[in-house]
């Protein structure tokens, strides 16, 4: 998909091999995947397939804890499952496109409601920059510039691979 005047091409599927590739290597013997709704929670989910994972990925939504709940109001209808004890645990949340960090934040607050984790690292499809608070992904499968008018998301299709959706703001 071209995301700017035809100068930038994002393979998706590509990327998840990459981001597969990145997430192997972060994998411990206690790690737990979760997956920001709704694109992380995509990506969570088939990575814990493919790693050969038990059990399931949980999945973690923003929607109580954003700081935008005003504007946004309840945009979500997808609630935080998470299928595993959170204390001490190692966790690693993946989200599709890392932006202003402001979702990770709110998933982080929605986390700690469940317990106190070990250790929290961040990976993702593409970090496109334009940080507004300190967070960082421990791996992103590519960095992209884009114009903060435009939005960028993953997709999946019904034979669940993904691609890409630009919006103009």
């Amino acid at each position: 998909m071209s995301l700017s005047a035809g100068s930038l091409v994002l393979d998706a599927e590509a990327l998840y091999r990459e981001l597969l590739r990145g997430v192997r290597s972060l994998m411990g013997s206690n790690t737990q995947l979760v997956g920001i709704a709704s694109g992380g929670a995509w990506l969570a989910e088939r990575l814990h397939k493919d790693l050969g994972l038990a059990g399931s990925a949980g999945v973690l939504s923003s929607a109580l804890h954003r700081d935008d709940f005003a504007q946004r109001g309840m945009s979500q209808s997808v609630q935080t499952q998470i299928g595993f004890d959170v204390n001490g645990a190692d966790i690693l949340v993946m989200d599709d496109v890392l932006y202003t960090g402001r979702t990770v934040r709110a998933i982080l607050n929605e986390l700690y409601d469940y317990g106190r984790p070990a250790c929290v690292r961040l990976a993702v499809l593409v970090d496109r920059g334009g940080r507004e608070l300190p967070v960082a992904a421990e791996f992103a499968a590519a960095r992209v510039a884009l114009p903060a008018s435009q939005s960028l998301a993953l997709a999946r299709s019904d034979d669940g691979t993904f691609h890409f959706e630009v919006n103009e703001a």
